[in-house]
């Protein structure tokens, strides 16, 4: 049974910065395409980033450098670091997982996933 469980979201100004962590479990965590997608109520859903199992990342066009993805297979945690955070990065962040070879690893895989947490709320003012 697959559970991910994300928690670090809050309010913060704009230039600030936030670290979201995912805390995943009942799966292969180390095998798994992970990543996060954002969403604002009434607006399509949007990849953030992704990891693969080999470590490699992927970010959305928006990200312009201010996000990092990355995760500690030990804690079987994902985390995404947040920094010089804009209002327009105000929404609720999800954690997703996918049992999909690297290569295949992507944005877009993230945006189906199957697997995904409750959320936590981003708030930049």
């Amino acid at each position: 049974h697959v559970q991910l469980v994300e928690s670090g979201g809050g309010s913060v100004q704009a230039g600030g910065s936030l670290r979201l962590s995912c805390a995943a479990s009942g799966y292969t965590y180390s095998s798994y395409c992970m990543g996060w997608f954002r969403q604002v109520p009434g607006e399509v859903r949007e990849a953030v980033a992704h990891i693969d199992s080999r470590g490699n990342t992927g970010y959305g066009d928006f990200v312009k450098g201010r996000f990092t993805i990355s995760k500690d297979t030990t804690k079987t945690t994902l985390y995404l670091q947040m920094n010089n955070l804009e209002p327009e990065d105000t929404a609720m962040y999800y954690c997703a997982a996918e049992d999909t070879p690297f290569f295949r690893c992507a944005l877009n895989v993230i945006l189906t996933a199957p697997y995904w947490g409750p959320g936590t709320q981003v708030t930049v003012s």
